[in-house]
């Protein structure tokens, strides 16, 4: 092989080298000793899983400074259209709207996780499954004791997620068929995911709902309609309640930001801490 061609196919497979990508991103994403500042804000459902990320990245990419918070959803989007955040982490495509919210306009959404979401009870109560229906009047106020759905006989306490949650968002639309929320009674609003757990986990009559990642202490996932909340029957198609997680960048994401996604949704960190957490793989929905 005469020189020209050695050269000629050397950079031939640089090109290609460069040019990998996922989704939309740019192969800079990849470029080792990255360095920058990362600022991560919005969902708690996606918490965990971005702290984590935020962990392994570090280690491989101490050049970059990577900071990790959590309130609600719709502070994602929001705090990067105000400057305060690189990146929104939202339990749904901020870039269209939903109901309540209409779509942030200048963001660019990549989605980096499925994510499950579960009605939580008390491990004390003896409830193990309950319909469409019976949560549909429960959360709206008309089912208003254990008893009427096979438990004791006790007051229903009805914990909800604040307005802006990505949470509630898919709770209300997949679990609830986007019947309206009781808003009096025996009845209360948390802001975080974390917070519904605390909730649930103290009160031995309380219901609540939060992604798998937070199923964990002195709560349970109740079945819906005779289908255990798992990763498996949602792959499977046959547990409707998840959806995508998402990042939100202003335009497309660029530097430790891009690099950061990349980390995200790489083979690695899907098959590994992703799965570990409790969240699906987005290649495992067909």
């Amino acid at each position: 092989m005469n020189l020209f061609k050695k050269i000629t196919m050397a950079s031939m497979a640089l090109v290609a080298t460069v040019g990998l990508s996922v989704g939309s991103l740019s192969s800079t994403a990849n470029a080792a000793g990255v360095t920058g500042k990362v600022v991560i804000a919005g969902s708690t459902a996606l918490l965990p899983l971005t702290q984590q990320a935020a962990n392994e990245f570090k280690r491989s990419n101490p050049g970059v400074k990577i900071s990790v918070s959590g309130s609600s959803s719709i502070a994602g989007p929001q705090s990067v259209k105000k400057g305060s955040a690189t990146i929104g982490a939202s339990d749904w495509d901020a870039t269209k709207s939903v109901k309540g919210f209409k779509a942030f306009t200048g963001l660019k959404a990549y989605k980096v996780s499925v994510t499950p979401f579960a009605t939580i009870v008390n491990k004390s109560n003896k409830v193990t499954n309950l319909s469409t229906s019976q949560l549909q009047k429960i959360y709206s106020g008309k089912i208003t004791n254990w008893k009427q759905v096979g438990g004791k006989n006790a007051a229903i306490v009805v914990v909800n997620r604040k307005s802006g949650s990505g949470t509630r968002v898919n709770y209300q639309a997949k679990a609830l068929k986007n019947v309206n929320f009781m808003t009096k009674g025996n009845y209360k609003e948390v802001g975080k995911s974390g917070e519904m757990l605390s909730a649930v986990d103290a009160n031995a009559n309380a219901i609540g709902y939060v992604d798998l990642a937070y199923v964990k202490g002195n709560v349970k996932a109740v079945s819906l309609n005779g289908v255990a909340a798992t990763t498996t029957n949602v792959i499977n198609h046959k547990y409707p309640v998840w959806e995508y997680g998402y990042l939100l960048t202003k335009g497309e994401a660029k530097g430790a930001n891009a690099a950061f996604i990349k980390y995200m949704q790489s083979s690695k960190f899907q098959n590994g801490s992703l799965k570990k957490l409790k969240f699906i793989p987005i290649s495992a929905m067909r």
